[in-house]
């Protein structure tokens, strides 16, 4: 099996830019978040049991999640948070390793913005932290997703601290200057970690 890279970082860090980056390098990169979108797909046991206890407001007329609607939901209350991740987390855990294990590239980056929280730091040989300041975080997410400072400061609340997140990376990755600045740091990390899958 590959070697696996768990890259993570709070949210608007830039994780999606490194890991694109890596994909052009030809490396395979199994996204978390896009794992999660999977498993709550309509047909799969996760939206059955998610529609059955939140209701039909949260499905889309065409029977799809509405994610939106269900975020809304469980930042307000805690409890349903831990409900609804005891459903999905075992979901993505049980994909994630499906994926990585097909994965064929030199190493396999698990790209995911809760790995240190959700315990997905278990697959990963290695862990590189994106990092920037939390006022860039929430400039880049209000820009982005045109959410107001309080809610993406909730989500904020809901990553580990910043100084947390950095202390459990074997690697940090600043990403405050450009994206120019951020590839050339991101070649240099694809060499290193080509090595590292070499040793291996």
């Amino acid at each position: 099996m590959s070697c696996v890279i768990g890259i993570t970082g709070g949210i608007g860090s830039g994780k999606s830019a490194v890991t694109q980056r890596l994909e052009a390098h030809g490396i395979t990169v199994v996204d978390a978040d896009f794992v999660a979108r999977q498993v709550v797909e309509p047909g799969r046991p996760a939206l059955k049991a998610i529609s059955a206890h939140f209701g039909a407001e949260i499905l889309h007329p065409d029977g799809s999640l509405d994610r939106a609607a269900l975020r809304k939901i469980v930042f307000e209350n805690p409890t349903e948070r831990e409900w609804l991740e005891s459903i999905t987390h075992p979901a993505i855990r049980d994909e994630i390793g499906r994926q990585i294990a097909n994965a064929t590239s030199p190493y396999v980056v698990l790209s995911s913005p809760l790995l240190l929280e959700a315990g997905q730091s278990d697959f990963a040989d290695y862990v590189v932290v994106v990092d920037v300041p939390e006022a860039v975080q929430i400039m880049r997410t209000r820009a982005r997703d045109n959410n107001d400072e309080a809610l993406v400061r909730k989500i904020m609340a809901a990553q580990l601290p910043r100084d947390e997140r950095i202390a459990r990376g074997d690697e940090v990755i600043n990403n405050e200057g450009s994206l120019e600045d951020l590839h050339q740091r991101v070649d240099a990390l694809h060499q290193r970690l080509l090595a590292r899958s070499q040793q291996r």
